[in-house]
């Protein structure tokens, strides 16, 4: 496992190709690590992510004094769900060992990086007691852009995050794809999407979305919060008319960070001085 010192406190450790761990050692930290274990955030990028665009999210979690985990995600795990399934189990196992088992989570998954956390649902709804240690420790749950609709819309966001250039092309290869291989794809789809609506984590929940964004409908996400509020979640919605997929922090800076700063406020897992 390789290391690298990134920035100022924190340490970035390598554990696999898509997995790598970030040690914050930084002042804020420490001040976080005197009320118990240090808070880990789980950190799933959306797909083609370049990693000085998802530097400027760890930033805002190394200030709060948080460690970062961040899990990427491969076109590989959504066009064959069975490897997405596999990953999945692998970074629930991640979660358990003895570097982890002991802190409180955190999730912020972007785009795609949701279709990741569902496929980890699904063992968790299989396997309740065995992953009870990871379900007990996530104290909130938080969602930007999450693709959500029909398998077309999840199609066109594959082309558009893949090969912006030959987008349409993908996106119909996509769906004979699905179409010729579904009890390969589509039926796995179903149950992970499924996990969503029926199987939520039951923590707070803070979702980011816009009504302009191609690949993520609007109304799916208002619906989904409030089935999520019927089941007795407290979910925070934080809506535009027009911004960008997985760009709202950078389209709506003071907007995304207060609101942001927030939710996590309301979860007691950060310093209430702490600067965002």
């Amino acid at each position: 496992m390789q290391k690298a010192t990134i920035t100022s406190g924190v340490t970035a450790q390598r554990i696999s190709k898509t997995i790598t761990f970030y040690k914050n050692e930084s002042k804020a930290a420490s001040m976080l690590q005197q009320n118990g274990p240090k808070p880990l955030l789980l950190l799933l990028p959306w797909l083609g992510s370049q990693p000085h665009a998802v530097d400027k999210y760890r930033e805002i979690y190394f200030r709060q004094g948080f460690d970062v985990l961040t899990v990427e995600s491969k076109t590989s795990h959504f066009l064959w769900p069975r490897w997405g399934l596999d990953y999945g189990a692998q970074v629930l196992e991640l979660l358990q060992s003895d570097s982890f088992v002991s802190r409180p989570l955190l999730l912020h998954a972007f785009s795609i990086g949701g279709y990741t956390f569902s496929q980890m649902m699904v063992h968790i709804s299989k396997n309740a007691q065995q992953y009870k240690s990871v379900t007990d420790r996530i104290k909130g749950q938080i969602y930007d852009s999450l693709v959500i609709g029909s398998v077309e819309r999840m199609a066109t966001g594959v082309g558009k995050m893949v090969l912006p250039n030959v987008e349409g092309l993908l996106r119909k290869g996509s769906l004979l794809y699905f179409s010729v291989l579904k009890g390969y794809t589509v039926d796995y789809y179903n149950v992970a999407i499924d996990m969503f609506w029926n199987n939520p984590p039951q923590t707070p929940a803070l979702f980011f979305y816009c009504e302009n964004d191609p690949l993520s409908d609007h109304m799916e996400v208002e619906r989904l919060l409030k089935s999520w509020h019927l089941r007795g979640i407290n979910v925070v919605g934080k809506g535009w008319k027009d911004s960008l997929h997985a760009g709202h922090l950078r389209k709506h800076p003071q907007e995304y960070l207060a609101t942001l700063h927030q939710f996590l406020q309301s979860l007691s897992m950060t310093p209430l001085k702490a600067k965002m």
